[in-house]
Formats: structure tokens, sequence, C-alpha cells
């Protein structure tokens, strides 16, 4: 009898994890699944928020019943932070977690109960201020999941394969498909189980579209619970969020009709000109954490040089990566990004009268999943002389040939945006927050953008944006870099260096609620109101 067979029967039976845990004085369960850096600096958090939690709870008069939930060990460690801030605030806070190391590998029923012991003895030592709950232990609801449920949680199961294999095709009979059904499915039983007994006031849940996560934000929009979804971006001291909502959809509807009546200041304007030229120069700027570009810009005429471009107008094509969590589920006609890709290609194939320069995404080079190139070459294996296929790990700057392009087509990247900032007409196929925004062609069906796609390409120069619409993409621009993301302290990527510079006695201390207060209200399930935020409150990184 192997080891494996051993641990699968020992898992079974009563205590025998939590006996080997004891016998073996385990300071961390096997594999990735690791909370040392919150271990280490609960005991001084604690003290920490202990002043303001009791002085809170004398004058919070109707404290929140606050549920957020995690899994992962990162985003526990994250989740923990952020129910203690809440908890210091006077709110009534439950963690729920459920202790995976990893999404997308199995773990041994024996392995998990061990790390379900380890998290259990570090999360304890967030009592009496906040209470912690594994999912696991929780009674499952074991009838099958409601009609309307179970289709909405076999959904997430599909983004999870196609954001894990980065593939837009789904083998619901692979390996991967089943562990993600069975651990959605159980994370929905118990989600549910757990929120209908007690009934919160509100949800906090990362993400919210993907793995557990997406399946607690469901059960909770299911059960009619006010829920709050958030996300980290490239900005450091900056938080995404949405409530009743996927943050990663990134719905800005309200959001752009509150704040699209304030003009752009001269002052942002150049504020937006320099993120602008950080993003083409390939360098790091204010609080944005990551280059967007490979190489620097060299210029509109090397370009033209090194692709072998001539005088027919040229239609730029930029895609994203595929799988990412932002293209799931982002068709609006075509089954998806590939589908898109190929019939495009095919298009213009036939139109020898115009180039096409079709960059694939340099963040490609970070993936494993199959490449935009390969979607491509299947549509069209051998290129014409007038269709132009830039790799991720080419050296070529993206904005060189956003110099050149004559029109833009895109699914969601937000190069989009960026060439309608530069006056060029863009045809947006995916479902992306800067839509229907008044600077972008926004076709609905096939029809639609075949005809957008002729009208354009025949007379370009004619369908330049006008001054009023180049404006507008740039206000747009300026709004959803710099006033949708609210301040925060504590980045996930960046969790305990942040929390070293802005530990809980200074977040919560005077002056940082003066800085992160409306941002916890908000959190905490207080509406969103886009016109009543201050621009750029407080913007630390300048």
């Amino acid at each position: 009898m192997d080891k494996k067979t051993i641990k699968n029967i020992l898992a079974e039976l009563p205590f025998t994890v939590e006996l080997d845990w004891i016998l073996r004085h385990k300071s961390q369960p096997a594999g990735r699944f690791a909370l040392k850096n919150l271990q280490a600096n609960l005991p001084d958090i604690m003290d920490q928020i202990k002043p303001f939690a009791d002085d809170a709870s004398k004058k919070t008069r109707q404290p929140k019943k606050i549920f957020i939930f995690a899994t992962l060990h990162y985003w526990i460690e994250q989740a923990t932070l952020l129910g203690l801030a809440l908890a210091a605030k006077g709110h009534k806070v439950t963690l729920a977690y459920l202790p995976y190391g990893e999404w997308d590998k199995p773990l041994s029923r024996f392995d998990l109960r061990r790390q379900n012991i380890y998290a259990r003895q570090i999360l304890q030592n967030t009592s009496p201020y906040m209470k912690t709950v594994s999912l696991l232990d929780v009674h499952p609801y074991l009838q099958p999941l409601p009609p309307d449920l179970a289709p909405i949680i076999e959904q997430v199961t599909r983004y999870d394969v196609q954001y894990t294999l980065q593939d837009e095709q789904v083998d619901s009979t692979c390996d991967l498909y089943h562990l993600r059904e069975e651990r959605n499915q159980s994370a929905a039983r118990s989600a549910l189980t757990w929120l209908k007994a007690h009934r919160p006031d509100v949800v906090i849940v990362p993400n919210g579209s993907i793995q557990e996560f997406g399946v607690v934000y469901r059960v909770a929009r299911y059960l009619n619970i006010p829920t709050v979804t958030y996300e980290f971006g490239d900005q450091r001291d900056r938080i995404w969020l949405a409530q009743n909502s996927e943050i990663m959809r990134h719905d800005t509807d309200a959001f752009w009709e509150a704040r699209k009546a304030l003009p752009i200041s001269d002052a942002e304007m150049e504020r937006m000109q320099n993120l602008f030229s950080a993003r083409q120069q390939a360098i790091i700027w204010e609080n944005f954490a990551r280059l967007w570009q490979g190489a620097p810009a060299e210029g509109a005429e090397q370009a033209r040089g090194r692709l072998g471009l001539d005088a027919r107008p040229v239609a730029l094509l930029a895609t994203n990566v595929l799988g990412d969590s932002l293209t799931l589920g982002r068709q609006v006609f075509s089954k998806g990004m590939s589908d898109w890709i190929e019939r495009t290609v095919q298009y213009f194939a036939g139109r020898k009268d115009l180039q096409l320069v079709i960059r694939v995404h340099p963040g490609e080079s970070l993936t494993h999943g199959p490449s935009m190139v390969d979607v491509v070459q299947k549509a069209l294996p051998k290129l014409p002389e007038h269709i132009h296929l830039i790799g991720p790990l080419e050296k070529i700057n993206t904005y060189d040939i956003v110099a050149v392009a004559d029109i833009g087509l895109v699914y969601t990247t937000t190069v989009g945006m960026e060439m309608a900032m530069n006056g060029i007409p863009v045809i947006v196929t995916g479902q992306t927050h800067y839509r229907q925004r008044g600077f972008t062609f926004d076709p609905a069906s096939w029809n639609s953008y075949f005809e957008h796609l002729d009208r354009l390409t025949d007379h370009p120069m004619q369908h330049r944006l006008s001054r009023e619409q180049t404006r507008l993409a740039w206000q747009y621009a300026y709004r959803f870099f710099f006033d949708f993301p609210r301040p925060f302290p504590w980045h996930l990527l960046s969790l305990w260096s942040d929390f070293k510079e802005y530990p809980m006695s200074s977040v919560l201390s005077p002056e940082g609620s003066a800085q992160y207060d409306q941002t916890f209200k908000y959190l905490s399930g207080s509406p969103l109101d886009w016109k009543t935020i201050d621009q750029d409150s407080a913007t630390r990184a300048q």
C-alpha cells in the first residue's frame, strides 16, 4: 500500500490529522499554503487595533455584520488585514476562508485537513475583534443547488478553466474542469448554508468573477445580500471597488454618468500626458508599478521601416492576453476574442488596398496558453504581404504602431482607448469599460461590424475623431485612471512592505482616517457616491 493510499484512509478517520499535527509539531503544512507573514505580524496588529476597536465599540451605534471571504494564502492574509481594520472601526466582522494554496492542483483530503488546522490555529488569534470560520467546517447544504444558482456556478467553472489554461475552448471532461467543478460546488453549498443561517448586512469578496471568489459572490447575490467586490490594478495605494457587481467587469456606467460633466483641467491634462508618455517610453511613473512595453518608443518612421509599411491605410489590431479575467465573458457578438480575430484577418486577406498590423499582447510572453499568433496562423497559414504579425517577444513598441495607424481594432485592451486619445477611429468588439462612451465605434452584430470596417477603411481620414471626441477620450482616461481607483493602503502584490510603511496604527489614526476612511465605508457597504468623491484625494504617490 503506497503512502498516498494510506493518507487517504487516515484522512477519513476522526482525529488522525489532528494527532499527526500535534505529534509532528508542524509549523505549516506541506505545499504552498503559508501564512508566515500574518503569523509573525498578528500579535503586533492586535495590539495596534485594540485602542481603536475598544473606542469604536463605545461610539458605533449600528455596527454592520460583515462577512468577508477569501481563499489562497495571499488573499487570506490580505483579507485578514481588511477585516481587522473594519473591526477596529466598530463593525462585527466574520472572515470565512478555504485553506487552499493553489486553485488548479488537486490536494489530498489529509493535507487539506492539515492546512485547515494550520489556518485555524493562526486565524483564531484575531479574536476577540474578528470571528473566523473555515467553510470546510460548515455543514453544507446537501440538496441540489437551486435551479437559478446551479448554471451560474457552472459558468464560474468554465471561466476557471479558461483562466487557468488561457484558452477559450473548454473541455468539460478534463481533470481541471472536474477539480474546479467539485470545489465550486462545495464552496457554493457551504456559503449558501452559512449565509442563509447568519444573514450578514454585507458580503465582501475579492475579484468576484473566478474560482471560489466568483462562487461566493454569486451565492450572496442569489440571496440578495449587498455585496462588495474588490481588486488591485497597476497602482500602489489604490483599490478598485464595485457594489453588487463583479469589479473585474469594470462597469463604469454610474461612475461616468456622475463624472463626465467635469471637464478635464489643464493640470489634469498634463498629468494624463505624463502617464501616457511613461507608457510609451516604458518607464515607471508615480505609483504605477509596472511597465507597459518591453521596449521604448523609437518613432513612427522607424516603425514603418521595420514593418515595411507603405502609403496604404494601416489598421492596427491589438490583442488581449487570452484567458485574462478582463476578457472572460466579454463577447458582444463573436464567440470570443479568437473568433473575432479569425474573421477579421480573413476579411483583411481580401483587402489588398489596406495594411493590417496585428500586435500580439507582450504579456503573452509570461503565459503558457495558446497564443494569438496561433489563432492568426490557423486562419491564414500563409500571411499575404499586406498583413503583418508582431509576436509578443518582438521588441517593437506598440505606441510606435499607434502613431502610424489610421484605424484601430480592439477587443477589450486599453490600447483602444489610447488610440482614441490620438484621434484614431477605433472599433471596439468586446464589452470593455470604455465602450459606448462617445469616442469609439461599437458594433453589436457581425453585420454592423463589417459595415463599420467597410466605412472606416474606405475613407479613414474622414472618420478621424473630432477635437471634442478626442478631448472626451482624454477626459475619460483621466477619470478612469485617477478617480475610479480609491485610496487603500495595502496592495495585494506588495502587502507586507506596504503594511510596514502603513501599519494598522497609522491607517486607523486621524491622519490615516482622513485618507482611507471613505474607502472603508464603501467596502462596508455605504453606497458609492461618484459625484461627491474628492478628486485624487491625498495622492501620496506624487
